[in-house]
């Protein structure tokens, strides 16, 4: 069994874009965190991205063997870390989000003006598109125009390509997206792997603490028999119980496996392995 296979807590995290504070009331398309260890399975809903961050920081440091996944992509399709910081290396373009993406502690951020920044660094035309109509900026459009081959960058990643319907990382706004949740993400978790030590899979090699992307969806027919009204709080209860399980039984080996594009442009754990993940839910 390699070093950073087996946790003894494992972290789910449904991340959000919203740019305020969620109800006080428990709702779907919020921040909600599912949480599994020995003899202990819960969840808990999370109106700022600010109090889930603290939240993170304190369970991380609490030390042990811990797997935190977030619902979001952690990288972008090839060729953009470079275009943007002259290196190929993903965790790179991290610190260059991180440098530059302003969040606060009521949501209210900047994430559409730094995705047009960017937009007009490469040109002006793309790669990002979904800003509001009722706020429209220089260099990012509201609706997909983009020419994607004419940018020199794919429209999806590999593992998005194999794994529909997983949406692309550029779109902002609309059913599905997670562009926003994106660079909204991956600043807190250069935070985190910087004030924790952890390492970022699959950029680094898995570690006592990891972070990774997940996609909850992949036990879509689970979260549907749970009957639960708010899919989010049983998709993240559910994919951090399955993970859990296939750490005590040293099945998560097979999860950690990836094309070598995975270091440029990051991986879904658990990608093509949907059918292992829901079984594994009801090991003991």
């Amino acid at each position: 069994m390699r070093l950073g296979l087996r946790f003894d807590r494992v972290i789910v995290v449904d991340w959000s874009g919203r740019a305020s504070r969620s109800p006080a009331r428990e709702s779907k398309d919020a921040i909600w965190i599912g949480f599994c260890e020995q003899g202990l399975e819960t969840h808990g809903y999370f109106r700022s991205r600010s109090d889930a961050s603290g939240w993170l920081a304190e369970r991380l440091a609490e030390g042990g063997r811990q797997l935190v996944g977030f619902d979001f992509p952690m990288g972008y399709p090839a060729g953009l870390a470079r275009r943007l910081t002259g290196t190929d290396k993903a965790r790179a373009l991290h610190g260059w989000l991180a440098d530059r993406i302003l969040d606060g502690p009521d949501n209210a951020n900047n994430r559409f003006e730094v995705a047009a920044e960017i937009n007009r660094q490469l040109g002006g035309t793309g790669p990002f598109w979904g800003c509001p109509k009722a706020r429209p900026r220089p260099h990012l459009p509201s609706l997909k125009t983009v020419d994607y081959l004419a940018l020199g960058l794919d429209e999806k990643r590999r593992v998005e390509r194999e794994n529909p319907p997983a949406k692309p990382v550029w779109q902002l706004l609309g059913a599905g997206s997670v562009g926003s949740q994106a660079l909204l993400g991956i600043p807190v978790v250069d935070r985190l792997a910087r004030d924790f030590g952890a390492a970022v899979w699959p950029f680094d090699p898995p570690g006592a603490l990891t972070l990774a992307e997940v996609y909850p969806s992949l036990l879509a027919p689970a979260v549907a028999a749970s009957g639960d009204s708010i899919p989010d709080r049983a998709q993240v209860r559910l994919l951090a119980r399955a993970l859990f399980n296939l750490s005590c039984h040293d099945r998560l080996s097979g999860l950690f496996t990836t094309p070598a594009i995975a270091a440029e442009e990051g991986w879904i754990l658990g990608a093509g392995h949907a059918r292992l993940l829901g079984e594994a839910l009801s090991w003991t």
